[in-house]
């Protein structure tokens, strides 16, 4: 069995390292159509304002304006790599300049957008699975009054999140970051007369401002070191900086990504983001939005290269986090919410490739195109069913929906397959790479991220089994039916990319020379062979698929989840009492302190004032009793006055 990790492995004693190329073209040298990359970007943000301003005027075509322009970018964007393909590597990386955007003594920022190998792998994610998403959410969203809002919003968000991975400077990424921000609030918080949604809505939205604080102050940070915030102009420099300042700018960003992708310690705003519409939960919370945290560390890998300090923390957040959601998944009798537990297991082998430096960005990458394709799969499928069991979501309210939903079944298996890392599918190719890098890198995560994939063939068993198989335990009231062609083709286009996607990015488009160029690339050797490796990771996946298959499928499963049971189960149904920890630490304290300084507001600051302009007004209140209109009273106060001083000039005399 060969996987990519494996064929640049095995050569590791006769490959060099590759380092990144940083030249760059103006899309006026490039010509034909990368003078027009701008539309990637455009077409959304039409489709966005024609919804969102047009109003119930639209509500007959909304939702196919919407799913237009965002097909339409897909076509492009594919055009795009086929004249990128094309080119040399060092005519790959074009710069489009529109205007000059903000200019302050010496510092400009332009509006200015890169086209490269890294960015256009998350043109075609975007594009291609969001615009698969939007045909979903024409049948998930059909009987919504607001669906044409919805469509709206998806926009939005696909707009926010193309103009994060096409601007050529951090300050215009930090635009789209924080578009992307709002794209999740609203969208998440869609059904805002649920209680529950709109607290998801304010929780992701807080917890992810924690986050940008990192951004805003590593770009900061970059202000000030360097001049500029372009990132030709911040990656040249980096070289000659302080490497304390070039460490803090690593780890601002990487709080930044360590909120926008749901890592420990800001990841317990996921689960509950599970509130909004499933299509939201497939576009924003497990294809796109939580990976751009990734994009972030893995387009600032020249930073990153040289602080190894703040790549370590990188490190260690990503095996804390693949370990800790896999976990979490384990446990959660909640369809949706056992899926975003392992979304966050997946970012966090992301986080740990890109922890490893030049020996895993382009494995970072490869996991996430993969998990893009695989999750938003499985995240589909999921709101199929859910979509057919009256919006129910616990797993112990299913069972054998295999012999009336065959195609969510098949999709959903193919999902499973690309997930846990059966070969030849999906992660069989990326999870592999990332096992074998660590393992070359530092024993302790590789040994962390076989584990982790035990888990995930747990977790995943456990979905497939108490959803589809084993006995029935629906209700009398619910009739579920297998869901219409609008939502199951791009089920089935999706589970296609799960099962297929790892063997096309290995054999036929090699991702990761396409990448190279842009991450550079330094080859590990492992410590052991390569066979013994894959022998090891395959039976973990096995005993974590036997495991759960003998527990959930051959037995009887209860309706209400056993009482008696570990403290790790107990711990994993509460999310690691992460909700705890944070109201424990940071909400209660907080509530406290606020409540202290309104009562230090009203009684000390406002008391002050008020006792000052009372004491004024008493004063002068009694002072005007002095001005009576008789003469006598004014002669008898200066004689009065004049007593005063002459006792004082005697009294001090004496002294």
């Amino acid at each position: 069995m060969i996987s990519l990790a494996s064929t640049i492995l095995s050569t590791s004693d006769e490959e060099p390292a590759v380092e990144p190329i940083t030249a760059v073209v103006s899309a006026a040298e490039a010509g034909g159509l990368f003078e027009w990359f701008w539309l990637l970007i455009a077409f959304p943000v039409f489709g966005m304002l024609v919804l969102l301003i047009g109003g119930r005027r639209t509500n007959a075509w909304g939702h196919l304006l919407g799913t237009a322009v965002v097909l339409v970018p897909f076509g492009i964007g594919v055009a795009l790599l086929i004249d990128m393909m094309g080119r040399a590597e060092d005519q790959r990386s074009v710069v489009l300049h529109m205007w000059d955007w903000t200019i302050a003594g010496n510092f400009t920022a332009d509006m200015a957008l890169r086209l490269d190998p890294l960015s256009m792998v998350f043109v075609l994610l975007i594009t291609g699975v969001g615009s698969l998403i939007h045909i979903y959410s024409i049948g998930y969203m059909s009987h919504d009054p607001d669906r044409r809002k919805f469509f709206g919003f998806l926009n939005l968000f696909i707009a926010a999140m193309l103009l994060l991975v096409l601007a050529n400077n951090y300050l215009l990424l930090y635009v789209g970051w924080e578009g992307v921000g709002l794209a999740s609030y609203l969208l998440v918080g869609f059904w805002q007369y649920k209680n529950s949604a709109a607290v998801a809505a304010k929780k992701a939205f807080v917890m992810n401002r924690v986050g940008d604080v990192g951004l805003s102050l590593g770009i900061m940070l970059m202000f000030v070191t360097f001049g500029s915030v372009a990132f030709e102009e911040v990656f040249a420099a980096a070289g000659e900086a302080d490497g304390t300042v070039v460490t803090l700018i690593g780890l601002a960003l990487l709080l930044a990504a360590t909120g926008k992708s749901a890592q420990y310690p800001l990841q317990a705003w996921l689960l509950d983001a599970m509130e909004g519409p499933t299509p939201v939960s497939a576009l924003i919370h497990a294809a796109t939005m939580v990976t751009a945290g990734v994009y972030l560390i893995v387009r600032s890998n020249a930073l990153f290269d040289l602080a190894p300090i703040a790549l370590n923390v990188v490190l260690v957040v990503g095996v804390v986090t693949m370990v800790a959601g896999a976990v979490i998944g384990c446990a959660n009798d909640d369809l949706k919410k056992s899926l975003a537990g392992s979304t966050m297991s997946q970012i966090g082998y992301m986080f740990t490739a890109a922890g490893l430096g030049p020996a895993g960005y382009v494995f970072a990458i490869f996991h996430l195109l993969m998990h893009g394709m695989f999750k938003a799969d499985l995240f589909l499928s999921a709101g199929s069913v859910m979509h057919n069991m009256n919006d129910q979501l616990n797993m112990r309210r299913f069972g054998a929906l295999r012999t009336v939903m065959i195609v969510t079944t098949g999709t959903f298996f193919a999902g499973f397959l690309g997930i846990t890392g059966v070969p030849p599918f999906d992660s069989f190719f990326s999870k592999d790479d990332i096992i074998k890098s660590a393992l070359s890198q530092n024993w302790l995560a590789g040994i962390a991220t076989i584990f982790a994939a035990g888990l995930t063939a747990f977790y995943m068993t456990r979905q497939l089994s108490m959803t589809f198989f084993g006995k029935k335990r629906w209700t009398q009231d619910v009739k579920p039916k297998e869901s219409p062609p609008v939502m199951t083709v791009p089920m089935i286009f999706l589970s296609a990319g799960a099962l297929f996607g790892g063997l096309t990015m290995v054999y036929l488009f090699n991702l990761q020379e396409w990448l190279t160029p842009i991450t550079g690339f330094t080859p590990g050797e492992l410590p052991i062979p390569d066979w013994a490796v894959e022998v090891i990771t395959i039976a973990t996946l096995a005993i974590g698929v036997t495991l759960a298959w003998r527990q959930y499928a051959t037995r009887d499963v209860p309706e209400t989840p056993p009482v008696n049971v570990t403290p790790l189960t107990v711990a994993a149904r509460k999310s690691l009492y992460a909700d705890a920890i944070n109201e424990g630490l940071f909400m209660r304290p907080g509530q406290h302190l606020t409540r202290f300084l309104v009562w230090f507001d009203n009684r000390g600051v406002d008391g002050i004032v008020r006792g000052t302009a009372s004491g004024v007004s008493g004063l002068s209140n009694r002072l005007k009793l002095l001005q009576n209109g008789y003469a006598r009273s004014y002669a008898l106060t200066m004689v009065v006055g004049v007593l005063v001083i002459a006792a004082i000039f005697i009294v001090s005399r004496w002294v």
